[in-house]
């Protein structure tokens, strides 16, 4: 065995280096050290391969492919032939070779290569990895062996032998390149092309080539969402997400969670990355190597010795390069594997976020959605960043001492110095650190609290118009924005200014102290090759030192956002156990439980005094109606809360049988279309669809919209009006075909003829619904005899329970009272039986929305009737509905309007108006600054060269003075001037155009008119205020400085090798075509891949906020796992956008690195010929190869931080974008407006017209009314007859098309805005509260005393309800006013208006979501003394209210169809006004 295994036929045995050859290894060596062990890896991982596809599905191959296969077989068995042919020769011939065993493992690995040939081919769908990088390999290391063996035994035939395996193998490989798909048709799924990284072989992975097709495509037109590739099935955030939640459950701690999900590339690219720093300080070794061959072979030339062969020379060149390209290779892909984990990191956290968002309890929603939304965006996006850079922390430790070891190579002790002086400087770091990190997390809160501001002004944008409120939120936002974040990104601009110089002048002192010492210490001389390489040594230093503070920072903020999420995946869930759902999959039989609660105590806290609801008995059968009263804030909806489940249940028990469907108080609307509001999620069935429509009175409605039911509603419903809401709420619950149906007071809103109309086709006796249980809270006494069941709640008690006939006839019920109160009992026993509907005025019409006449109409509804009472037969046919999984890929579109995205460069006017807002001087000169910084760098290396040569000559360190202080005295001024260029960008230009543009955006969008709102979705707005204004404010200060000193040092590096070899001039021009030919191809794609990025993104944040605000109905309807999954499908779509656009940086920089090491190959290459022809002297070729060294980081540095300044400056082209948003009219116009106007309240519309947008019909024609001072006006009409845009006009939300409206004799369209609005109040429909105290709320702009705001509660019924709260007046209200009931809410607006005193007041039906009493008592407030002076215009439902009007006017279609009094219309038995009192049991 020893024998086989001897080295043979070489009297040099293994000493890998030859005695006898120059610059040679020994044949032993290469022999059996170097080609056998290849051999034996590439048949261990052959052995594994073929192992691993043994158990996968054989792929089907077909034509092209099957060729392809036929030859390489055909190749390798050719090979393998040779091989054996060759062993068969030496033994045959006892040649003398020096290891015989190579020659057998040889021929056994080309007998195993067909094989995973052949199983590669057929199970797998790249080529084979192991086969592609053993023959380039194998080939190289047999030319080193042909090169031996021929110069030492001279085996010809051997080596002409192996010399044709080798090339047989070859060819093999290039078609193994091609891989076994070589023609397959690109394969599509869910949308898009399949991820051409499933077929990708190892080069392509490598180089990124598989990014060529998109690069292509890029170069020569717009890249589209639908020109990107898939996602590879394990990146789907299904997948992610479920991996983070099994992670979740295992582990308590999210760090490790996130670890176990994610964390295995995660460490392999640590590996990678370890191995690459290794190999980046290789090369100064390698530049030391190639300087002291230089000046030992001048040196030997002197004096005739040749025992230097030029081929050492080129062969270190060419290491160099090799080194370099490996070295690109393995640090891409350790990139590519961190942005990868880092983007899965984001997906799963989103999800995560997502899904405990749907179960969080009332508790735990304490934080409002503004903060939620951050966690979303910013928190997961700064734990994506850790995963960028976060193993720099570990890899930085590592390099430095790499470094330290080579430096103590070069100089011996004194290299030490420079650590004292770095162990020194890391407690200052520290302290930096941690000054930076609190004011990181102060500047946090600071934008938590603008955002919040912020997200409530686009809540509550319409109150804020019609009030004239802009400026009082405009101070708010400004204060928080100007007195508190900027101050405090002033003080982060000066700390981070601080640290980075810091960072370039350690290494510089560093440098500056070692040479010191060692000059005056040290024995040795330092020449220039010694020298230089130390001095690329600490630049490469100050690449971990300078990046340790950034990672830090990243830690922190990491470690910050962390424990935020922590804190909220750890904040209260709903109880689980809060009632038991009995899911009935047999149909429930007439007069079955549908749901029952015995003995409920319910709070909506944990830690509440007295539970809400108190001893609540329930049971609601099928067939049942049940109705549920009680006044504001009894808890009504509580009641159903509890029922859905998002209360806490503190005693007794909930049992539901079978599905729910609800219909909230405040309708809750999607924006997507109608149909689809309507459906939300199930199958469409057209049939049961239409009945629906017709039911719940929709028709007519959608028969004025541009698309009919396919039309997109704004963000919350926003396009439309009050009543359609309701009604798309209502035909949305219906059309879920639940067992239980709970309707929260859907009435109100509706006019008294389209609720009567809905109560008898849907709630009523004999409605769509009749055989479902329904529970129905309710403020109107008109249709409670049709009720089974009636709930008076009080307090969160049940008072009193019965059917309606018992509690009404009991004179101590407070039915009884309530009845007797608001009605005559005899009218409310036979109101609403079923009153016809004979009129001539707004009968139901039918689908075509025609109106019909009187006696026409009866026979009308009669129809109507029996094909609902058809519909009821047939009622059994119609399943329940079916959840339709199969929703689109593509989302719903972004809501009504596309979100504006350029494409093509960024102007150049863009980066024009930013300087500007920036201040131009500011920076001029802080690109002067950076230059001079670049000059004096360079003066003070070639002080280094000068005194290296100075040394060579004296062969010693005599005279070292003169140039130790030069070289000082230039190292202090860059570092000076570094801080001073970093302190101009980052405190004087970063800041001011941070304020100026977020001051200007801010502006113009208060200034917007209305109609800009309906039509952006509140996320897009709040993204500009939050991601973007965050771009501005902190990253693009800092890509503009990276760009601006790599392009200093840049042109520095050129300027140093041009001057110095004039030949290298000739390769500049070819060079920078080059890069600039794969800039533009990397510009144009990256940019617009950047923007689908951009775009993609806010569908997930507006989808997220949305669902945040649906969240009752989400979980009323259980439709969590859909809702899961479409926020899945829009994370997906962001993905898709996001990987191509890291990829391409990765594409690029492997491409400019190349080029780069090219570089360095032509500086060395150029140096040995000079060497060899005429002589060079090694200080130069250090000097010149030291910077070209330099020139492939800053090359690719500048592409980077070009196209990163390119991208981020997107975000000040989107806020100049909004900048520059039509104003509506201006707010002063001064010398307008007499003073103490107006005095009277005398309102005339003459010849009025108008439209909400110009594309868009007329919805006031031609109107001429007169309102005398002090007049109560009525105004009725059907939903969508321009009740409320008449209001509308009057504030100018909307602005005459023609004609105009006078107050008091001013023409109201030549004032200014805020002169008109704060002269009128208005109680609106929706009653908008903000987050902030119930003082703010009342009297934002600060002008009322605590006094007057007091009376106004008193007068509005809310003072014992404002002095039962902590802290009163200044009690904080939730965001939304989510924390009072919705009675309360409009019961608050009312003493917002009682405040302002104003002549006109405007009633848009502010009563709807009161109860009957506390209605009653506003009635009487509206017609007592404080109102008498008072001109006042009510719309209203609830017809009684306004029946004491001094006038009515009717409207239809937007005319005036009639005007008088109340009594002259009642008389009149024709006018339109008879018929709606009629129906409401009034005439």
């Amino acid at each position: 065995m020893s024998i086989a295994l001897a080295c043979r036929g070489d009297p040099e045995g293994w000493g890998p280096v030859s005695r006898i050859r120059p610059f040679d290894l020994t044949s032993c060596f290469e022999e059996g050290a170097v080609l056998s062990p290849l051999l034996v890896i590439f048949l261990g991982s052959a052995v594994v391969a073929c192992w691993t596809h043994r158990g996968r599905e054989v792929l089907e191959r077909r034509g092209r492919s099957i060729w392809i296969l036929r030859a390489k077989l055909l190749l390798l068995s050719l090979a393998c032939a040779a091989s054996c042919a060759n062993l068969i020769y030496i033994f045959a011939t006892r040649s003398p070779i020096s290891f015989l065993p190579l020659y057998l493992l040889e021929f056994v690995a080309l007998l195993v290569a067909p094989i995973l040939t052949v199983l590669n081919h057929y199970r797998s769908r790249t080529s084979s990895a192991t086969l592609l990088l053993f023959w380039p390999v194998y080939a190289l290391a047999t030319l080193i062996w042909g090169r031996t063996t021929l110069t030492n035994n001279g085996l010809l035939p051997v080596v002409a032998i192996r010399s044709v395996v080798v090339l047989l193998g070859f060819i093999a490989f290039a078609l193994e390149c091609l891989g076994p798909e070589p023609d397959e048709p690109e394969h599509f799924s869910k949308g898009h092309a399949e991820s051409p990284l499933l077929t990708a072989n190892i080069f392509s992975q490598w180089s990124f080539s598989w990014m060529n097709r998109l690069m292509k495509k890029g170069a020569a037109e717009y890249i589209t969402e639908n020109d990107l590739p898939g996602l590879r099935p394990k990146d789907e955030t299904a997948e992610l997400g479920n991996r983070l939640k099994q992670g979740m459950e295992k582990h308590s701690s999210l760090w490790m969670a996130l670890f176990v999900a994610y964390g295995g590339p995660y460490a392999f690219a640590l590996g990678l990355k370890l191995i690459q720093d290794s190999l980046a300080f290789l090369q100064p070794q390698l530049l030391r190597w190639l300087l002291s061959y230089i000046a030992s072979y001048q040196s030997s030339h002197r004096s005739g010795t040749e025992d230097h062969s030029a081929i050492e020379g080129f062969s270190i060149a060419a290491i160099m390069f090799g080194a370099s390209i490996v070295q690109t290779i393995i640090l891409h892909q350790y990139f590519q594997h961190c942005f990868e984990t880092g983007m899965r990191v984001r997906s799963g956290l989103i999800t995560a976020i997502y899904q405990k968002a749907l179960v969080l309890s009332n508790d735990g929603r304490s934080s409002a959605t503004g903060d939620i939304v951050n966690l979303m965006s910013v928190d997961a996006a700064r734990l994506q960043d850790l995963c960028t850079y976060g193993l720099i922390s570990i890899s930085g430790p590592y390099q430095i001492m790499l470094a330290f070891i080579s430096l103590y190579n070069i100089m011996g002790w004194p290299a030490f110095v420079g650590v004292a002086v770095m162990i020194v400087s890391i407690p200052l770091n520290t302290a930096i650190a941690r000054l930076l990190k609190r004011q990181q997390e102060q500047q946090m809160k600071n934008r938590d609290k603008r955002t919040r501001l912020m997200s409530d002004l686009l809540n509550n944008i319409s109150s804020i118009k019609l009030y004239a409120w802009e400026n009082a939120f405009i101070r708010w936002i400004s204060t928080v924005r100007n007195e508190e974040e900027l101050k405090m990104l002033r003080k982060i601009g000066i700390v981070t200014s601080l640290n980075t110089s810091l960072w370039t002048g350690i290494p510089l002192l560093v440098a500056f102290s070692s040479f010191a010492v060692a000059a005056y210490t040290s024995s040795v001389s330092l020449t220039s090759d010694k020298i230089f390489p130390a001095i690329s040594l600490y630049m490469l230093l100050q690449f971990p030192l300078s990046m340790f503070s950034m990672v830090t920072s990243n830690i922190i903020e990491a470690l910050v956002s962390v424990k935020r999420l922590s804190d909220f995946f750890h904040a209260d869930e709903l109880q689980p156990d809060v009632r038991q759902v009995v899911d009935s999959s047999a149909d429930l039989d007439e007069g079955d439980v549908v749901v029952s609660v015995t003995n409920g105590d319910f709070s909506w806290n944990k830690n509440a005094v007295s539970p809400t609801l108190e001893g609540i008995n329930l049971t609601v059968r099928k067939g049942e109606l049940v109705g549920v009263l009680g006044r504001v804030g009894a808890g009504k909806t509580s009641l159903l809360s509890a029922i859905i489940g998002e209360m806490m249940r503190l005693d007794g028990e909930v049992k539901v049988f079978g599905t729910i469907s609800y219909a909230p108080q405040n309708a809750w609307i999607m924006s997507a279309t109608i149909r689809d509001n309507i459906l939300f999620s199930h199958k469409y069935d057209e049939e049961f669809y239409n009945i629906v429509l017709d039911a719940c009175a929709l028709r007519p409605d959608l028969a004025l919209m541009p698309q009919g039911d396919m039309t997109e509603v704004g963000e919350k419903g926003i396009t439309l009006s009050g009543g359609q809401r309701a009604r798309v709420a209502l035909a949305r619950a219906v059309y879920a075909r639940a067992d239980l149906i709970m309707l929260d007071d859907v009435l109100a809103a509706l006019d008294s003829h389209v609720a009567k109309h809905v109560f008898d086709h849907v709630i009523g006796p004999n409605g769509l619904l009749a055989s479902k249980a329904r529970i129905v809270v309710t403020n109107s006494i008109h249709f409670l005899k049709h009720f089974h069941q009636i709930y008076y709640i009080r307090r969160g008690i049940i008072l009193e329970s019965g059917s309606y006939a018992e509690l009404v006839t009991n004179p101590q019920c407070e039915l009884h009272k309530l009845v007797k109160g608001h009605g005559n009992l005899a009218a409310t026993v036979t109101s609403g039986m079923s009153t016809p509907f004979i009129t001539g005025f707004s009968n139901t019409p039918d689908s075509e929305g025609d109106s019909k006449t009187a006696v026409d109409s009866v026979e009308l509804t009669e129809e109507k009737l029996e094909t609902v009472d058809k519909t009821l037969v047939r009622r059994k046919s119609y399943g329940k509905a079916v959840i339709d999984d199969s929703l689109p890929t593509k989302t719903a579109s972004d809501g009504p309007t596309k979100e504006h995205s350029e494409q093509g460069r960024v102007k150049s006017e863009v980066y024009y108006r930013y300087l500007e807002a920036a201040s131009k001087a500011g920076f001029i000169s802080f690109v002067v600054a950076t230059i001079l910084q670049q000059i004096a760098n360079l003066l003070g290396n070639n002080m280094l060269r000068e005194w290296g040569n100075h040394n060579n000559e004296v062969s010693g360190n005599e005279g070292s003075g003169i140039y130790l202080l030069g070289y000082g005295l230039f190292s202090l001024s860059s570092t000076i001037l570094g801080a001073v260029a970093a302190l101009l960008i980052w405190v004087l230009c970063s800041v001011r155009s941070a304020q100026r543009l977020h001051d200007s955006m801010l502006n113009a969008v208060m200034h917007a008119p209305l109609t800009f709102f309906e039509l952006t979705p509140t996320g897009r707005i709040l993204n500009l205020f939050s991601r973007d204004t965050y771009v501005v404010d902190m990253i693009l200060a800092r890509v503009i400085q990276n760009t601006v000193r790599t392009l200093a040092t840049t042109a520095m590096i050129l300027v140093v090798i041009g001057y110095s070899f004039p030949l290298f001039l000739i390769a500049v021009p070819p060079l920078a075509w080059f890069y600039i030919r794969v800039m533009i191809y990397y510009l144009a794609t990256s940019r617009e891949l950047k923007r689908l990025d951009a775009v993609s993104r806010s569908p997930i944040f507006a989808w997220f906020s949305e669902s945040l605000n649906g969240l009752s109905t989400i979980r009323a309807f259980g439709q969590q796992q859909l809702f899961i999954a479409n926020n899945e499908r829009r994370v997906d779509r962001n993905q898709i956008c996001y990987l191509p656009s890291i990829s391409v940086n990765r594409w690029l920089a492997v491409r400019l690195e190349f080029v780069g090491a090219t570089i360095i190959f032509i500086a060395a290459i150029l140096s040995i010929v000079a060497l060899v022809t005429t002589g060079v002297d090694a200080g130069l070729v250090g000097f010149v190869l030291s910077y070209a060294l330099n020139t492939t980081g800053s090359l690719n540095w500048l592409v980077r931080s070009a196209s990163e300044v390119e991208q981020n400056i997107v975000s000040v082209e989107r806020i100049l974008h909004y900048i520059e948003l039509p104003p509506e009219a201006p707010w002063e116009v001064p010398q307008n407006v007499p003073e103490h106007w107006p005095t009277q309240g005398e309102v005339e519309f003459r010849q009025y017209s108008a439209r909400y947008r110009p594309e868009l019909d007329l919805v006031l024609k031609d109107l001429n009314v007169k309102i005398k001072g002090h007049e109560k006006i009525g105004i009725v009409g059907r939903t969508g007859s321009g009740k409320s845009s008449l209001l509308l006009s009057l504030f100018r939300i909307i602005e005459p098309a023609s004609g105009t409206i006078c107050i008091d004799g001013v023409d109201i369209t030549k004032i200014g805005l805020h002169d008109l609005r704060s002269a009128i109040s208005i109680v609106p429909q929706s009653p908008d509260l903000f987050e902030g105290s119930i003082r703010d709320n009342i009297d934002p702009m600060g002008v009322s005393s605590d006094a007057d705001i007091w009376v106004a509660l008193e007068q509005t019924h809310l003072k014992s309800y404002v002095e039962s709260l902590q802290g009163g007046l200044d009690a904080p209200v939730r965001e939304g006013g989510s924390s009072l009931s919705a009675g309360q809410r409009q019961l608050l607006c009312f003493a917002r208006a009682l405040l302002r005193k104003s002549k006109i007041l405007v009633l848009d039906e502010a009563t709807s979501a009161v109860d009957l009493d506390t209605d009653k008592a506003i009635q009487e407030i509206i017609r007592g003394p404080q109102f008498a002076h008072v001109t006042m215009l009510t719309i209203a439902h609830r017809i009684n209210t306004i029946l004491e009007s001094d006038r009515v006017l009717v409207l239809e279609a937007g005319k005036v169809i009639e005007f008088d009094t109340p009594q002259a219309l009642l008389a009149n038995k024709q006018s339109a006004f008879h018929s709606l009192a009629a129906q409401a049991g009034l005439a």
